[in-house]
């Protein structure tokens, strides 16, 4: 079964086919990252004109690439929640339309749930059950899957997400836009123990803050610039980027301990992060546990794993008509 997929809830417009939920036949992402981080992060209004832009001309070099044609398609997928609402309705409207023309089923895609089904694209051999970091610019979770469409939240963010820290910290740092891959660079030359950072306490075993640690970043360097010292970038992005991995990796490894889970994944943008990788790889080791991490290409968004998971939601029988909407908010485990 071929799914085209699509996606458009932030600043890339994408579209992929899949077959079978596992076998990438191609992948397009237009992005306009570069014109956002002329404004240090995503200007929602900008990135829906731009979606609107470029998912026609998106969708079209998927099928040339795949060599297809919308005939050798089975169903339409698309990403419906949550996210930017404005961009989301570019990719749903375009998906209906095309859907409907074409007389294609048309299937929603949670948009966190499809970060997750980028797993399958990189580990063919890796089925449910297993335990998933999803860690992103938007979102913050530790998931139980339970089932390709069944999902149990263990732990979450209570205010903001790691990628958003990323991105916050890296603007206070004077570093570009997107924020993850700069600190990483810039962490590269610096020396993770330089700077004592907090570790924030949350409610909730599970659970994550990174609200406190992007404040303590903030205060150590308007602490330096009034006493007209210079900051050391190199040294306190790694002492940022070790504390941020190192909560997210503790909060993974010991809900697997406690779990008894053997399959140890990550997923999302963040899941690109070396440090998190090490240390999440280090740690399920330790644990007798097997860890699957996403192929780069796949941490971002993208139309494949909207693809992947669309295969899944439609052998579940979740299809949607004319009257599906786009939502700026849903959780991973809605029924």
């Amino acid at each position: 079964m071929i799914v085209l997929g699509i996606e458009s809830t932030c600043d890339e417009t994408a579209a992929a086919l899949v077959r079978d939920g596992r076998q990438l036949l191609s992948n397009v992402i237009a992005t306009s990252v570069q014109e956002q981080a002329l404004y240090g992060g995503v200007v929602p209004e900008i990135a829906s004109r731009r979606h609107c832009e470029a998912i026609s001309a998106t969708v079209k070099k998927a099928l040339a690439d795949a060599q297809m044609t919308m005939e050798d398609v089975d169903a339409v997928a698309v990403t419906f929640a949550p996210g930017l609402i404005g961009a989301v309705l570019v990719g749903v409207n375009f998906a209906k339309g095309l859907a409907y023309s074409a007389g294609k089923p048309l299937v929603p895609v949670h948009h966190l749930r499809g970060h997750i089904a980028a797993l399958y694209l990189t580990h063919p051999e890796l089925e449910p059950p297993f335990l998933c970091l999803v860690a992103s610019g938007g979102h913050s979770h530790i998931v139980q899957v339970e089932g390709y469409t069944h999902y149990k939240i263990l732990g979450h963010t209570v205010d903001d997400a790691a990628g958003e820290a990323f991105d916050k910290v890296a603007r206070t740092l004077g570093l570009s836009y997107p924020g993850g891959p700069s600190v990483a660079a810039a962490a590269k030359t610096g020396d993770p123990k330089a700077y004592r950072l907090p570790v924030p306490h949350v409610e909730g075993k599970y659970n994550v803050s990174f609200s406190g640690l992007k404040t303590a970043v903030l205060n150590e360097v308007n602490q330096a610039q009034m006493k007209g010292l210079p900051v050391n970038v190199p040294d306190l992005a790694a002492s940022f980027q070790e504390r941020i991995a190192g909560i997210l990796a503790e909060k993974l490894l010991l809900a697997a301990a406690d779990t008894g889970a053997k399959q140890v994944c990550l997923a999302g943008g963040v899941a690109a992060n070396g440090r998190l990788r090490q240390l999440v790889n280090d740690g399920a080791q330790k644990l007798g546990a097997q860890v699957y991490l996403p192929q780069l290409k796949f941490c971002g968004d993208n139309g494949a794993m909207i693809a992947a998971q669309g295969y899944y939601q439609y052998m579940a029988g979740h299809t949607a008509g004319l009257e599906l909407n786009g939502l700026p908010t849903l959780p991973i485990d809605y029924e």
